[in-house]
């Protein structure tokens, strides 16, 4: 049974139920308490062009002209530097930034972020990111390749997504490898018999398809990402009972990875299609409706 509020707008309890929530994913983000979140995925819309809202700051006083990050980084200088290098970059990073910051935010102690671009931006990402988390909370960069669509003659064809994963501390962060799924050795005479009965851990380079057009996983929305890529994210990164964001959760795989794993969630999109979607993939859950005009001005709701 799913639950609509129109109006009302519950606290968020860890107690609570899943909720699926409808509206501008900066404004509710800022209503999440601090270190709620074991994972928080980011899916964003890929720098294709499209132009964003810029959302208004909080929290960061200017200091000499320049703004601090997180642990007093400094990281304006960096931002400014690349946004010399791609006339759409400042745009695009005025748009996200601020959802890495309150992601830095949500993430407890022991939290991951993933952080899934295609080249358009990723190696910007990667230099701010570091600028935001610090080196040392970089984890890993994952190549999800897939095998499927047209072919350019003109270059090599692009089949490939990257995921940067970042952890609020590196030296107490989660990993479970043991939870993840396995997969076959390419040369399993040379592992032996027995390692290549139970398969390999998977490394930084996933080969994984795409959502199948005709499959049963397909929901029709556009962007869906594969049900396995993310059952991978939140088993080697969170414990049953953990608690799961997506801030960008279009088709709502991350809240189906996570429901089939015994983790909980909270799914955040302002599209109303994408939440008919999760609302008819996830069935039960606590769906929030809110309005969404001025949403990143004033005080941010209270989940």
């Amino acid at each position: 049974m799913t639950l609509e509020v129109p109006a009302v707008r519950p606290r968020w309890s860890p107690h609570g139920p899943d909720l699926v929530v409808e509206g501008d994913n900066l404004a509710v983000a800022r209503g999440l308490p601090d270190g709620a979140f074991t994972v928080i995925y980011l899916d964003p819309p890929f720098n294709t062009g499209r132009v964003q809202e810029r959302p208004s700051r909080r929290g960061h006083p200017p200091l000499g002209g320049s703004r601090l990050g997180f642990r007093g980084r400094p990281y304006d200088v960096t931002r400014s530097v690349l946004a010399r290098y791609d006339d759409e970059f400042a745009d695009y990073w005025a748009f996200l930034e601020p959802r890495l910051e309150e992601a830095w935010r949500l993430l407890a102690n022991d939290g991951t972020l993933y952080l899934h671009l295609d080249a358009r931006e990723v190696h910007y990402a990667k230099v701010l990111l570091d600028a935001l988390f610090g080196r040392e909370c970089f984890l890993n960069e994952i190549v999800w390749a897939y095998d499927y669509g047209g072919r350019s003659a003109r270059r090599w064809p692009a089949k490939h997504d990257t995921i940067l994963v970042y952890v609020k501390d590196p030296d107490r962060y989660w990993f479970d490898a043991e939870a993840v799924d396995r997969e076959p050795y390419m040369a399993p005479g040379l592992a032996g018999a027995e390692k290549a009965a139970a398969g390999k851990l998977p490394t930084d380079v996933w080969w994984h398809t795409i959502v199948s057009p005709t499959g049963r996983e397909r929901t029709g929305y556009p962007t869906q990402k594969p049900l396995g890529v993310l059952r991978r994210i939140v088993a080697a990164s969170s414990r049953p009972g953990d608690w799961v964001l997506d801030l960008f959760a279009g088709s709502g795989t991350t809240g189906a990875a996570a429901r089939g794993l015994g983790r909980r969630f909270v799914l955040v999109d302002d599209n109303p299609q994408a939440v008919e979607v999760m609302r008819e993939r996830l069935g039960e859950g606590l769906l929030v409706r809110r309005e969404v005009e001025n949403s990143s001005q004033g005080t941010p709701p209270r989940l």
